[in-house]
């Protein structure tokens, strides 16, 4: 059976759930061999091998923490090389997809992504993309080279299948160009404790109806009731109640959660293009004309300040 090559998202060995999605899809399509750069790829060999990896190509260099991109793409063109894999894949993260368009211009192939779905196809890998502003589903398969697909968070649930996990360690020659853009520091991102917004399986998400920034105490508190994360509407974030970085829609980030919980928002296309592929949607709006309730799986025509407060209240209970 070919092999396909799964780039690792992790922190310090510990793998992030997109790779384990990844993984889960790569099966369908041939044996997942890890790529792991960085420190910890001990500790992250048990994850891997757990969802699936047969092997661990694993390389631990100061270049791909000091220099931005190109030496992790000199580390999987060395994997290709190495493997010469039927595919590629890689998170649709900004830095996966950067990584991919690269090592596609090198390798001479074909690139698709933010994919939802991958089967495999007589003539190759098909993968399924949601597209203008999610109307649409498209299946693509890469008619050059090996195909480098990028795939959509929350695209596939991940499933062990325990591998064998093998580590081995990985040479990689860093071309000249590696160290074209240095790292010259660093700021911690503050933790709110909640999950990242384009990963979690649930978004809470507030929007003009909110009326004031305040009043998103009352998102974050069903968010936090459901371990979910918090998103916002242009127009909440333009207004400066909610830092941009939790924008969802076509012009933030695009989120694909197992629940999406939508209170105060209209439902603009430009939201809509954010959110539309989350496998159940729930709206909340005192306007039962509102476009959101078009798309919506269950939708509540109320106050908000009423309905999100009764909602969490139940949460909680139920919780115990």
């Amino acid at each position: 059976m070919a092999e396909v090559l799964v780039y690792v998202d992790h922190v310090d060995g510990a793998v992030r759930k997109p790779t384990l999605e990844l993984l889960t899809l790569a099966r369908r399509i041939g044996e997942p061999v890890a790529v792991h750069l960085g420190a910890g790829a001990d500790t992250a060999a048990a994850t891997l091998a757990e969802y699936g990896a047969v092997k661990v190509l694993a390389a631990d260099a100061a270049e791909f923490a000091d220099y931005l991109v190109v030496p992790k793409v000199d580390a999987l063109e060395a994997a290709y090389n190495a493997v010469s894999p039927a595919a590629v894949l890689l998170p649709s993260s900004a830095e996966g997809k950067e990584i991919a368009a690269r090592l596609a211009v090198r390798i001479g192939s074909g690139i698709i992504t933010d994919a939802v779905d991958l089967e495999a196809g007589d003539e190759g890998p098909v993968a399924t993309q949601s597209v203008f502003a999610a109307s649409y589903s498209t299946k693509s398969r890469v008619t050059k080279g090996t195909p480098v697909i990028t795939v959509k968070p929350n695209s596939a649930a991940p499933e062990a299948a325990p591998a064998a996990g093998t580590v081995e360690q990985l040479a990689v020659s860093f071309g000249e160009k590696s160290t074209g853009t240095k790292v010259v520091s660093r700021t911690p991102r503050e933790s709110t404790g909640r999950p990242d917004l384009t990963e979690a399986a649930i978004v809470v998400s507030g929007g003009r109806g909110v009326n004031g920034a305040e009043n998103f105490a009352i998102v974050e508190a069903l968010a936090d009731s459901l371990g979910a994360a918090v998103g916002a509407s242009r127009a909440a974030v333009d207004a400066g109640w909610y830092p941009h970085t939790n924008q969802v829609g076509q012009t933030g980030k695009s989120v694909s959660p197992q629940l999406y919980i939508a209170a105060g928002i209209s439902g603009a296309i430009q939201h809509r293009a954010g959110m539309q592929t989350s496998k159940t949607i729930v709206a909340i709006n005192k306007d039962a004309e509102a476009p959101i309730f078009e798309l919506v799986d269950y939708g509540v025509v109320g106050d908000l300040f009423e309905v999100v407060p009764q909602l969490t209240e139940e949460v909680k209970a139920r919780k115990g």
